[in-house]
């Protein structure tokens, strides 16, 4: 299965209404995307971290085509901060492996 880990950090208190205008409805897609397997979200250290689990890694770029996370991915640099990290895998990560992870191998965008 395919492991996706992003953290992201609204810019400021207008991008972070906007941000969660645009969050919410990706958020919801990749709930109900094709090949879902897992999907939470958790707020750490003023990040927004998601945590998804896909059957592979095409369905989980089928999902970043759809259009509510095109849209979201459209405005990203406009309102926010960040890094995805993703890999494959046999098991979903715990939240305290997954923040190791990604702050291990995160990249700004």
């Amino acid at each position: 299965m395919y492991i996706s880990i992003t953290g992201l950090k609204s810019k400021n208190f207008l991008s972070k209404i906007k941000f969660w205008i645009l969050a919410a409805p990706a958020f919801r897609a990749a709930q109900k995307a094709e090949g879902n397997l897992f999907c939470e979200v958790k707020s750490v250290n003023g990040y927004q971290h998601t945590i998804t689990a896909w059957k592979n890694r095409n369905f989980m770029m089928k999902y970043l085509m759809c259009k509510p996370h095109a849209k979201a991915m459209k405005n990203f640099r406009s309102i926010a901060t960040g890094s995805t990290y993703g890999y494959e895998s046999d098991q979903i990560p715990s939240w305290n492996e997954a923040l190791e992870l990604w702050q291990k191998n995160y990249k700004e965008y």
